[in-house]
């Protein structure tokens, strides 16, 4: 086979084939003649069909698949010859051929991988937050955790601000009923807000058993159109007022999440412990953002399109099968692939760059890395030995926490290079939260 390599610029390349047709035919009669053997066939014993009834059924099937083992033969030998590292998938188009020729032409076309040097990461600048785990830390879990287990007690007085008042409530518009305008015990948190001010300001100050009526105008920007800006009448009656109530930090508390002794201070230990693992989770986060911007500001390379396109199809169905399973209807979902291309082109900047910085300083994932890190994981659940053994039973699982480790220490060895500044952070910072 005759071969002919372009290149088309940037990362494309052509490659023109030539394929000698009589050997095409040969083993095309070949693989009829072994076929005809065992072949069933209507109004035929199974392999006494003729030759000839066998090739008008089978032959451009079979010289089809001859046509493309060859034509993949032929270009797997050429971009071997020709040292190149394709990327994707190349595609086969025919070129003219005249009638009676011995040879067709074919071209394949397609990307080859890009060469990468690695630009001056001494150039790339991370800011690394610090933050230290404190008592006042712990205090607001623990009355988050406090608040997450809130009660409530039946009291004889008035309703205030915090008070979980039920009511059974009638409105009317102009003397008539709308829809949503009437409850039964319906739950309203006084101060919490998710009522109209306007109707939850009416409940304060009832009691248990009282019944009132009050008016209140809609907002006119409210989300039922229909009631935006009039006015309804609402009859509530008050069915009871209940006070919130907070746990007491103590040994009930403890064991409630999960502390068997019950103490208090092991309780603070474990939560002291799951914020320092989350706390070192973000800065990591934070820390891996940067150097991977860096890299691929210090490092510019053209990205073959070809795996762009399968990224780009990967993330588009990883999204439809998102939505699918939260309930959405496969022909309710309108996603087109183009809304994924900056970030498919991100990825496989990102995958090329770190694979060529792991292949030339090799940076690799150890064992006992790998270990330690599935270990790590597990801490935050009740039986860490069986979060380990899952994913020791599944190469794939085990593949992706290679894979972490792997990001993880070429993020290292940027780091050695990098300019880092450190920056100490309270853990709110840290957390969104201040």
């Amino acid at each position: 086979m005759q071969t002919q390599v372009e290149n088309l610029g940037g990362l494309e390349r052509r490659i023109t084939l030539s394929l000698n047709l009589n050997e095409i035919e040969s083993e095309v009669g070949k693989r009829l003649q072994r076929l005809s053997k065992n072949v069933r066939m209507d109004g035929f014993r199974p392999g006494k069909a003729p030759l000839k009834v066998v090739a008008q059924r089978y032959g451009g099937e079979v010289r089809g698949e001859v046509m493309g083992e060859a034509l993949q033969k032929g270009f797997v030998e050429a971009t071997t010859a020709e040292k190149l590292s394709v990327a994707g998938y190349p595609r086969f188009d025919r070129g003219h051929q005249e009638t009676g020729a011995s040879e067709a032409s074919f071209t394949a076309t397609f990307e080859v991988f890009p060469q990468i040097s690695l630009g001056d990461t001494s150039q790339i600048k991370v800011n690394r937050p610090v933050v230290e785990v404190t008592d006042a830390d712990v205090d607001r879990t623990l009355e988050v955790l406090r608040k997450q287990r809130l009660h409530y007690h039946a009291v004889e007085r008035e309703a205030k601000e915090g008070d979980r008042v039920h009511i059974d409530y009638t409105g009317k518009i102009a003397g008539e009923p709308f829809p949503g305008g009437e409850a039964k015990d319906f739950p309203v948190v006084l101060g919490e807000g998710r009522t109209l001010k306007a109707f939850e300001g009416q409940l304060t100050g009832m009691r248990a058993g009282e019944a009132k009526t009050f008016e209140v105008t809609f907002p006119d920007d409210y989300f039922a159109k229909e009631l935006a800006g009039k006015t309804a009448s609402f009859e509530a009656i008050a069915k009871s007022v209940h006070e919130p109530h907070l746990p007491e930090v103590d040994e009930a508390f403890a064991r409630s999440l999960g502390i068997a002794d019950g103490s208090v201070a092991t309780l603070r230990e474990e939560i002291a412990g799951n914020l320092r693992r989350e706390a070192k989770r973000r800065v990591q986060v934070k820390v891996k953002e940067q150097v991977m911007q860096g890299l691929l500001d210090t490092t510019p390379f053209d990205v073959p399109n070809s795996l762009v396109a399968m990224e780009r199809h990967a993330l588009r169905d990883k999204a439809v099968n998102d939505l699918k399973a939260r309930g959405m209807k496969e022909q309710d979902i309108r996603l087109g692939e183009d809304i994924f291309d900056a970030q498919a082109r991100r990825r496989v900047a990102l995958s090329l760059l770190l694979n060529e910085i792991a292949r030339a300083n090799g940076i690799r994932a150890e064992g006992e890395q790998v270990k330690a890190m599935v270990e790590e994981f597990a801490q935050s659940y009740e039986d860490p030995s069986e979060v380990v053994a899952w994913y020791y039973q599944d190469a794939n699982r085990l593949r992706e926490a290679e894979s972490l480790v792997l990001e993880e220490n070429i993020v290292n060895w940027v780091l050695e290079h990098a300019q880092v500044t450190d920056e100490p952070v309270t853990l709110e910072a840290l957390m969104g939260k201040a």
